[in-house]
């Protein structure tokens, strides 16, 4: 009976992929899906010594995660922790630290009972939801309620939160962007109910139009559904658009008039470039219209902005006009995790109560300012260089950290993207990989309108690179409508610039 169950072990034959749960299987999430595998083993081709690709390292442009392409961590917030980390530093100092550096650590010290290695409370210690609720408070102009608030490991773990709480089966829907993060799809699907997608307006900036939102609604409606919730991602991804305060209020008075929870994830709240529409909160949106009858969660991370600390993994997400027993529950879904990781809880105090002392609240906002000016510089330089593409239009980006250029896809491509079993834009950012070494996600992973393709990518190549990056891109995708031309039709003009 031993060697019988031991041969069944080792050849891996008790559990099959059709055994697993069918909802799993069903879920996907581009931003790391086949184009991120295929590159992972283009890497470890390259680190094995392979010299068969005409670049030497990947550069991954696909997830908005800037530390891996060189941002440099917030120095003040990183001796905070470090401190907080090492209990012995916090017994005798460190003489480069500045006073408020110590004074910081020693204040989470106190209040965190057992130090970052014990459990907190399921919602998050009190200290750091104070300090988001006075966050929001300043933010806004209206009261905040600590109690009202969850630290989350990212902001991820917060919508996986709504999610749990909101899909009751197949019946129910979720309206959403299209293109959307993968995110809310995923959930959705792992939920067992589904997205109701409302086009952005890719003309006009990619707004969003509540005559659009009408149109999503009546539409799960009709196929069965019941939606229960929209989210609105502001700034947006994978658009980089930026909402007008007009479009805010029409999106909330639509909640009202539907009965819906708003999912407002903001977690690009501090990357809004230029002449964009500056970003103002749903949360005051709809304490500004008296809309107390819409149950709003407004979800933030210190992933994104220009703190970048993605691997932290802190978040948090807060509740408004939820009723008390509602919250209960919500309280159960995160005690059911014990906590999220105590380390990102303070990374995300670090993030809404920034350094006051004169010396440390220079070199932060020093450091804020260059990393966000260098992000517009970047955004601007690749819009530019893809719109000087043949058959590429892109809207700039007005906020977050991406790019999503609508892409001409000539005939013989999407003949030869079929014929490998892949969407025209999947074959043309695995393309791309191949030949550059540029890891993009494909337009059909984010949703997008029929007979439309796209790619997302980032600007977050460093300065050095970014011009680099850019040049590869633009000979990759002169180099693919030449290959993919056909005989019969004019060739594309060559665009003026020399990129």
């Amino acid at each position: 009976m031993a060697a019988l169950l031991r041969s069944r072990f080792v050849g891996g034959s008790i559990l099959k992929v059709a055994d697993l749960n069918p909802l799993v299987l069903k879920a996907e999430y581009a931003v790391r899906g086949q184009i991120l595998q295929r590159a992972m083993e283009i890497e470890a081709d390259i680190k094995a010594g392979n010299a068969k690709w005409p670049f030497d390292r990947v550069v991954r442009c696909n997830i908005g995660n800037p530390q891996a392409l060189g941002q440099t961590p917030p120095k003040f917030a990183r001796q905070v922790l470090s401190m907080i980390m090492n209990p012995e530093l916090l017994a005798t100092g460190v003489s480069s630290y500045s006073t408020e550096v110590l004074e910081r650590a020693r204040t989470y010290a106190t209040a965190i009972k057992g130090g970052v290695g014990a459990y907190s409370d399921s919602k998050g210690v009190r200290i750091v939801r104070d300090e988001v609720a006075a966050f929001i408070e300043q933010r806004d102009g209206y009261p905040s309620d600590p109690e009202a608030i969850y630290l989350t490991d990212g902001a991820s773990a917060g919508v996986r939160h709504l999610t749990q709480l909101l899909l009751r089966g197949p019946q129910d829907a979720i309206l959403a962007p299209s293109p959307q993060y993968p995110l809310y799809s995923a959930l959705a699907t792992l939920g067992n109910g589904s997205i109701a997608p409302y086009y952005l307006d890719e003309e006009a900036d990619w707004s969003v139009a509540v005559d659009e939102l009408e149109r999503a609604y009546a539409a799960a409606a009709k196929a069965g559904n019941i939606p229960r919730g929209l989210v609105i991602i502001n700034p947006g991804n994978p658009t980089g658009a930026s909402l007008t305060r007009e479009a805010l209020d029409g999106i909330v008075h639509f909640c009202q008039r539907r009965d819906l929870v708003l999912l407002a994830d903001e977690v690009y709240q501090e990357n809004v470039y230029g002449t964009a529409p500056p970003f103002v909160s749903l949360k005051k949106v709809m304490r500004d219209l008296r809309a107390d009858d819409v149950p709003l969660v407004s979800f933030h991370s210190i992933s994104k902005g220009f703190t970048g600390e993605c691997g932290l993994r802190g978040g948090y997400f807060e509740l408004a006009n939820f009723r008390t027993d509602v919250r209960a529950q919500l309280t159960k879904l995160a005690s059911i995790s014990l906590c999220s990781n105590v380390v990102g809880q303070i990374g995300v105090g670090l993030m809404v109560n920034p350094p006051t002392s004169p010396e440390e609240k220079s070199a932060y906002e020093a450091d804020r300012d260059a990393k966000l000016d260098s992000l517009e510089r970047r955004a601007e330089l690749v819009a530019d260089a893809l719109n000087a593409l043949p058959g590429v239009s892109c809207a700039r980006a007005q906020g977050a950290l991406y790019l999503f250029p609508n892409i001409e896809v000539p005939p013989k491509a999407v003949d030869a993207a079929a014929a490998a079993g892949l969407q025209p834009d999947a074959f043309y950012s695995l393309r791309m990989l191949e030949s550059t070494g540029l890891v993009v996600v494909p337009g059909s992973g984010f949703g997008q309108k029929n007979g439309t393709w796209h790619f997302r990518t980032t600007f977050l190549p460093s300065p050095d690179d970014i011009e680099s990056v850019v040049a590869r891109l633009a000979g990759f995708h002169r180099g693919f409508l030449e290959e993919f031309a056909d005989p019969a039709e004019p060739a594309h003009p060559s665009p003026s610039s020399d990129l």
